[in-house]
């Protein structure tokens, strides 16, 4: 699934946050209520907008990041 299907960046939307397509639902928010323990079935009920689809784009963008991610790890005394 092309991220650019479901995950899109729009200055006018949230500052510009990546957000699910035709919502003001940031990625962020969805990964920091999956952190908490919902479930996807929680999630999908409390947001019936959403699509189990939507959740999993979520996830793969913030993969995504976190591979491209560099990090270099820094010396301890």
């Amino acid at each position: 699934m092309p991220l650019n299907d479901r995950i899109v960046i729009d200055s006018k939307i949230l500052t510009g946050k990546p957000v699910i397509r035709g919502t003001r639902m940031a990625v962020e928010f969805v990964v920091d209520l999956l952190a908490a323990g919902w479930s996807h079935t929680q999630i999908l009920a409390s947001y019936p907008h959403l699509t189990e689809e939507d959740i999993r784009a979520c996830l793969a963008y913030a993969s995504e990041l976190l591979r491209e991610e560099k990090v270099y790890p820094f010396k301890t005394a």
